[in-house]
């Protein structure tokens, strides 16, 4: 794995036990020393598909009765093959624990929050993604920019779980990659695994959205090996 690179953003590093129990990096992205209306610092943002690019920007909300600093996707384009994405610049892990809190504020089409894993690019990654208008957790393959989803261990293709996804509310996202083996977790709670072998080699870490969904983003921690 390629070493992480400090940035000058709201980080904590620690040491902990990692994905397979090694010592592993743990960093949490908190955007507390960002400025509001600006890009987050250290994020490189890019978009699958077409219709614009996406806009990422610092706002301020309330999580856990405290006013805080999110990252939001707040360009609500409604083209429908349209998945706007923002990695973390500094990150290449292959096996990762990473989740982030998210909160789906509007979206006629899709109110999606998703986070992505082995990123090389806008078109190749895996993703996890969900939606408070579907009421479901699905993840998918993009690959030379063709998203597909993904068999569940022992049930198939099921189209991911479905699973409440409140909307205008703060829920947390988990994904835990080893191997070829990803396990799914939404507030705390395990829905399924996948098993998948197409991206094999590290990659960037970040989070994502589609179509005319308007998501905010708190606290993106990472655990690599």
């Amino acid at each position: 794995m390629r070493p992480f690179i400090q940035y000058a953003a709201a980080i904590a590093v620690v040491t902990a036990a990692g994905v397979g129990g090694a010592t592993a990096d743990t960093r949490v992205f908190d955007f507390a020393a960002d400025a509001v209306d600006a890009a987050a610092a250290g994020f490189v943002c890019d978009r699958t598909g077409s219709g614009r690019q996406g806009k990422w920007q610092i706002v301020q909300d309330v999580r856990d009765g405290a006013p805080r600093k999110v990252l939001a996707q707040l360009d609500a384009d409604t083209v429908d093959n349209r998945f706007p994405v923002c990695t973390r610049a500094d990150v290449s892990a292959r096996d990762v624990d990473v989740s982030v809190a998210f909160k789906p504020l509007s979206g006629g089409q899709d109110q999606a929050a998703g986070l992505v894993w082995r990123y090389a690019n806008a078109k190749n990654y895996y993703i996890v993604r969900a939606n408070a208008l579907e009421n479901n957790v699905v993840l998918y393959k993009v690959q030379n920019g063709q998203r597909s989803d993904l068999p569940l261990v022992g049930k198939g293709k099921t189209y991911g779980a479905k699973a409440p996804v409140p909307a205008k509310q703060w829920s947390t996202l988990r994904v835990v990659a080893k191997g070829n083996r990803f396990v799914v977790h939404l507030n705390g709670i395990e829905l399924y695994a996948v098993e998948d072998a197409t991206f094999a080699n590290a990659g960037s870490v970040g989070v994502w959205t589609k179509a005319d969904s308007v998501t905010y983003f708190s606290d993106l921690k990472v655990v690599a090996e």
